[in-house]
């Protein structure tokens, strides 16, 4: 039985908020740095390049590459032969309280849903847990912006609907969102479970590198198609016009209902922010 203290947990939740905020994972980057080289549209060619540009001053000032430094997503893979000697819930807000305020990154957290008013530190995050085998745990940070988040959607589709209705759905979802969400934009997506599962499939989703397929032949060539019929729309870096509106689409996929077929998508602009540690 491995013992991880919740002083352990707590200090790099803190480093895993700022690290996340200040550098964008290798593989968004070299997405990024692709979709930009495939441009022929010198508008949105010029456009990925300051976004470009934009990462490499945050690097270099550590600064927040986005004014959002978003919802602490907070993803737990906990080994059952783990025990953490302490409140793993409080250590991981703990740590959010310490990387926001130390950090000063911006705190976007309302109290209330209805009545507003701010938390001031960017807690409570948002946690799923999960358990494993073994004696690791493995903790996640995803910065999520409310700009993308908004243009976010579910819809309990009918068996019958099948793969064009959840094609149509996904269409329909990022040709709402328009330039609202920053293109180009990275999509997590869910494909069955229940109300509440298939909308944690979506944003599990985006945990994924870029250019990962899913092991699943028959969703990789889902994703395949989103990602194609989605650039062919030519909403373009940020509503601009141009091949690349999305730069990455990854589906999770989980048994349902014989009745149902939820689907849910999950909106994430080019800062798509994620940062682990394994302890």
């Amino acid at each position: 039985m491995k013992i991880i203290t919740a002083d352990q947990i707590r200090a790099n939740v803190k480093k895993l908020c700022i690290e996340a905020n200040l550098k964008l994972p290798e593989d968004v980057v070299r997405a990024l740095t692709a979709a930009k080289e495939a441009e022929d549209w010198p508008v949105a060619k010029d456009i990925l390049g300051l976004l470009e540009e934009n990462l490499k001053v945050a690097a270099e000032k550590e600064i927040p590459i986005c004014q959002d430094t978003g919802a602490a997503c907070v993803f737990v893979e906990l080994g059952n032969d783990v025990h953490i000697d302490g409140d793993l819930e409080q250590a991981i807000n703990d740590g959010v309280h310490d990387g926001y305020i130390e950090g000063y990154l911006r705190k976007s957290i309302a109290a209330d849903p209805l009545r507003r008013g701010n938390t001031e530190d960017n807690t409570p995050a948002f946690i799923t847990t999960h358990i494993t085998t073994g004696d690791k745990l493995k903790i996640t940070v995803l910065p999520k912006g409310c700009g993308s988040e908004n243009m976010s959607a579910l819809r309990m589709l009918k068996p019958a609907d099948g793969v064009q209705g959840v094609v149509d759905f996904v269409l329909e979802t990022v040709s709402s969102a328009g330039s609202n969400p920053c293109p180009p934009t990275v999509l997590g997506i869910g494909i069955g479970g229940t109300f509440d599962k298939v909308a944690y499939l979506s944003k599990k989703a985006l945990l994924r590198p870029l250019g990962e397929p899913n092991p699943d032949p028959y969703y990789a060539e889902l994703e395949a198609r989103l990602l194609k019929e989605i650039n062919e729309l030519g909403i373009g870096p940020q509503g601009f016009g141009g091949r690349t509106t999305c730069l990455s689409v990854a589906i999770e996929q989980m048994p349902t209902h014989v009745a149902g077929l939820p689907v849910a998508v999950n909106v994430s602009c080019h800062v798509t922010r994620r940062a682990s540690v394994e302890l």
